[in-house]
């Protein structure tokens, strides 16, 4: 795995600043006046989306470069990406359902972030079952990276959306009001800034080791294909 004398360092830098991130929610930022404690789930919720989104990007870029290369790493980057970014949406969404109950008395309301985020967790976890397709429907590995490129530059198109969705439609989420900087004192936002780069380490180590296994897969398969040809 190319990536193995990096990867042991970042995951302990992660950890740490994972740590630190936990110190920075429940010892230093306040107590939010009108939720209380629940507030400190945007702590989490926030990196999560964000991250998430970040990794729907990569999707997109590695996605153009395969389509462009051909490359074989670009696809692995991409379905790499994807798998994470499917991930922490759906945490986004779980843990913006607890926040939700607290704040709002439910677990879901169609509210237009709400809403998008829902059919882009929809959009890349079709992406993933077609990536996981190529055993059947007699979908070749070519065939089928190239069909999820082109996906995965289409899926793109509702990541913006999903960001500006709470301006365009006058949502009720309280990132508008983050946006703004209302509601949120100096140590909040240094609470928010810290779990950022925390999950973002976090992110990168995932991402790496997810990307290495990918490649060795491919070596793996390419190993068999040799030796039964």
């Amino acid at each position: 795995m190319p990536n193995k004398r990096i990867l042991a360092p970042l995951a302990l830098a992660a950890l740490a600043a994972l740590a630190v991130g936990q110190w920075f929610i429940w010892a230093y930022a306040p107590i939010e006046e009108t939720m209380g404690l629940v507030q400190k789930i945007f702590y989490i919720h926030m990196p999560l989306a964000w991250w998430a989104l970040v990794s729907f990007f990569v999707v997109f870029v590695a996605s153009i470069r395969h389509l462009m290369t051909r490359s074989a790493a670009s696809d692995i980057l991409a379905g790499a990406a994807a798998e994470l970014g499917v991930l922490l949406s759906g945490l986004a969404l779980v843990s913006g359902s607890i926040w939700g109950r607290a704040a709002w008395n439910v677990w879901w309301t169609w509210d237009p972030r709400l809403t998008t985020t829902l059919i882009m967790w929809f959009v890349y976890a079709g992406y993933l079952v077609l990536r996981g397709s190529s055993a059947g429907g007699g979908m070749g590995g070519e065939r089928r990276a190239m069909v999820c490129a082109v996906l995965g530059v289409v899926a793109f198109l509702d990541v913006p959306l999903v960001f500006y969705s709470a301006r365009i439609w006058r949502s009720v989420h309280p990132a508008v009001l983050a946006s703004q900087g209302g509601g949120l004192e100096p140590e909040m936002w240094h609470t928010v800034l810290v779990n950022l780069l925390a999950f973002g380490l976090l992110w990168l180590t995932l991402l790496l080791l997810r990307f290495g296994l990918g490649r060795a897969e491919e070596r793996a398969q390419a190993m068999l294909q040799g030796r039964e040809g």
